[in-house]
């Protein structure tokens, strides 16, 4: 129906009618899981907030619960988003907002439905909480770009197509105005991808090199040095993503714990009651906060809440697998494989002892923006605090001491 400014306003029954005859068209009990989501993309049922055309019907984002339930309803299985969770939720709305139609056209589609796996090529081992500073070069070339560096950290570039990649372009400006924002297709020579093992023993990270890469201009995101205000979209999604997914209540490490307490009596002490039950507590409170997030979002895009919310995670997260471990007692001293695996798509690590769990959550701090980054930001921009005073960001970044 048209609004009174002449567009269309898609309402919460059209949803409905598009689910119930995207079901009729391909059954989801029988049609193949990625051909499915591939129609569901067409019909606009993918992200209905995004663009006509690129998955969405330029809805408003609260509909995509409509999707959801409908979807639900007619027997699909939920879209698993551990199928491509960078693309997913950072990737995707980066090129949503900054791509061009013809970016939109030719990679929205397969990164929806796991086809072409994506990564985020940001951090450099001297550039990672001063994102800013990076080194990596980006040379004009005629029609190409030719990129030299090094990035780390990288999850899931061993299973990429794509990748989200913030480099220099003019070391002559001040460090943040002289970056500019690509999409590698991480199948060009030149481009090297190394596994980093954690304490872990997997290899969930990687470092990846760049060696006289050459990127098309087309593949280029927004305007030459505007790569900061693209990389702020790409990362505002990513802490949401990171730290404002939907969980149940007792999802996440405070499940384990809490069963644990209830089934096995003889771990309880007084002093362990009450950091269990204050741990149950700051989980269901970060719960909450997180679906105020996602409402916040339905009405718009992500602001610097998400910061709170993934800083708040990372400490729960840790303090409540450091309960878990304490509560199994002698166990906790086992580990249940040590051996160097490569993190595969699609997947969990659920079921993994304590010991796994703890060793993990000491990352959550540092990825997605350290927490003593995201309190800069929290201060910045929620609080609106003075301040501290800076010189760099006026210096040319090639004057600036490394």
């Amino acid at each position: 129906m048209p609004d009174n400014t002449g567009s269309t306003v898609v309402t919460a029954e059209e949803i409905r009618s598009r689910v119930r005859e995207l079901a009729k068209a391909h059954d989801p009990a029988t049609t193949d899981p990625v051909e499915f989501l591939g129609h569901r993309f067409d019909a606009g049922l993918a992200w209905v907030h995004f663009p006509v055309g690129c998955g969405g019907l330029a809805a408003p984002r609260a509909l995509q619960q409509v999707v959801e339930r409908e979807l639900a309803a007619a027997g699909a299985k939920p879209a698993n988003p551990f199928r491509n969770p960078i693309g997913l939720g950072m990737g995707a709305p980066t090129v949503a907002v900054h791509g061009t139609e013809e970016q939109r056209t030719r990679l929205l589609r397969p990164l929806w439905t796991g086809e072409e796996v994506w990564c985020q090529l940001f951090s450099e081992p001297g550039a990672g909480s001063d994102l800013a500073g990076l080194a990596t070069r980006a040379v004009r070339d005629g029609e190409d770009w030719v990129v030299n560096g090094q990035k780390v950290w990288t999850s899931f570039a061993h299973k990429s197509r794509w990748a989200m990649l913030l480099a220099r372009t003019d070391p002559d400006l001040p460090k943040h105005q002289g970056l500019t924002y690509f999409f590698l297709d991480m199948t060009l020579p030149g481009v090297e991808v190394r596994p980093l093992r954690q304490a872990t023993g997997q290899a969930e990270f990687n470092e990846v090199f760049l060696t006289d890469v050459r990127i098309p201009d087309t593949m280029r995101a927004d305007e030459v040095g505007k790569g900061w205000a693209v990389s702020n979209t790409t990362l505002m999604n990513e802490r949401v993503a990171i730290g404002g997914g939907e969980s149940p209540r007792e999802g996440g490490a405070i499940g384990p714990v809490a069963a644990l307490w209830r089934e096995r009596p003889e771990v309880r002490t007084g002093g362990l009651h009450d950091r269990v039950m204050r741990a149950w507590v700051e989980a269901e409170v970060a719960r909450l906060a997180n679906e105020r997030i996602r409402q916040q979002l339905a009405a718009g895009k992500p602001g610097p809440e998400g910061s709170a919310a993934k800083m708040s995670f990372a400490r729960i997260n840790q303090d409540t697998t450091r309960l878990w471990l304490e509560l199994t007692g002698e166990e906790g001293l086992t580990y249940d494989d040590w051996s160097m695996r490569r993190v595969d798509l699609g997947g969990s690590d659920g079921g993994r002892s304590a010991g796994y769990y703890y060793l993990r959550a000491k990352g959550n701090s540092i990825e997605g923006g350290t927490s003593e980054i995201l309190r800069g930001v929290i201060a910045d921009r929620v609080l609106e605090l003075p301040r501290e005073p800076r010189t760099d960001t006026k210096l040319p970044w090639k004057e600036i001491p490394r």
